[in-house]
Order: structure tokens, then sequence, then C-alpha cells
């Protein structure tokens, strides 16, 4: 399949499509975000959200451009993003003579705070069982288990691409679960 044919075709929402591309592109965007993060789960991470992003608006990609700078331009502002959210978390640094102090944000939740986390978890079980199987084992390897991409195609004895699109999906269709509340 050529890329420019794959392109429409994901255009189109075909499946094979977005998994041609997946597998043609994946180890560009994950290869530069290792280079930038230096960290594989998070370098696994933002390439799989630049791929969700990037197949959410596949629409808005201008052939007049390769596929592969798109990609990396929306991998590079997820990256950003996150530095951006990272640096909030840190509110002041004051320095006294020679005394430095870090004043950092307590962020430890309050007893309200653990009940209503309590709350939106049974939330989001209820939701997520609503899910096909499938779905509900591979969120639950991924975030309740906390496996890696690696670790889950193991466990479910499928290749690695399988499983990332498996757990894209599965997202997608619990983000549509819940907007319909």
């Amino acid at each position: 399949m050529e890329i420019e044919k794959a392109i429409k075709l994901a255009k189109n929402n075909d499946q094979k499509a977005f998994n041609y591309l997946l597998d043609i592109y994946w180890d560009n965007v994950y290869g530069y975000q290792l280079k930038h993060t230096q960290n594989e789960n998070d370098a696994e991470d933002i390439t799989i959200q630049t791929f969700s992003k990037a197949f959410d608006k596949i629409n808005t990609f201008d052939e007049n451009f390769k596929f592969k700078t798109w990609l990396i331009s929306i991998s590079k502002n997820i990256h950003i993003d996150l530095l951006r959210k990272e640096k909030k978390s840190i509110s002041q640094l004051i320095s006294n003579d020679e005394k430095e102090v870090f004043q950092v944000i307590d962020e430890s939740p309050t007893p309200e705070d653990k009940l209503i986390t309590e709350q939106h978890l049974a939330k989001l079980l209820r939701d997520i069982k609503k899910l096909k199987p499938h779905y509900q084992e591979v969120i639950n390897l991924r975030y309740f288990q906390e496996l890696s991409y690696k670790e889950i195609s193991k466990e479910l004895n499928e290749p690695m691409n399988n499983v990332k699109v498996k757990l894209l999906r599965a997202k997608k269709l619990l983000a549509e679960i819940i907007r319909e509340k």
C-alpha cells in the first residue's frame, strides 16, 4: 500500500490504513521522542498520544506536506505541553543569601479529594465495564496494572502494534461513553 493511498483510506476511517501508517511511522516518532525524553515509557506514551491525536485529526492533514513531518510536529507539541505541565507543579524558587528554599505545592489529597476520586473511579470502572471484554482487558493491563506495551503484548500473546491499536480504540470508545453522559 502506498502512503498517499493509506492516508486517503485513513481519512475514510479504514482501520487497515491506520495500522499501516502506525507500522510505517511508529519507529520515527518513537525514536524522535526517545532522543528528546531519554525515557522509554515517556517516549512510548507520547508516541501513542501522537498517533491518537493524528488519527483523530487525520482529515486536517494537508497532502502538500510530508506525513512524517506532520506526525513529528504533533509529537513535539505534545512533549512541550507535558513539559509545561511539569513546570507548573513547582510554584517558585526563593533564594535568601546562601540558602535556597524550594517551595513546592502540597498536592496531597484532602479527605474530600479522596472521596471525590473514589467516586470518579467507581464511575470510570462502570464505564469501562460497558466496553467489550478485550478492550476492558487492555485498559486494565495498561492503566491499572501499569504494564508496558511489551509486557501487554506478551500477556495477550499479540503483536505490540495490535496492542497499541487496541488500546487506542479502547480509549476512544471509553471517551465516547463518558461524553454521552
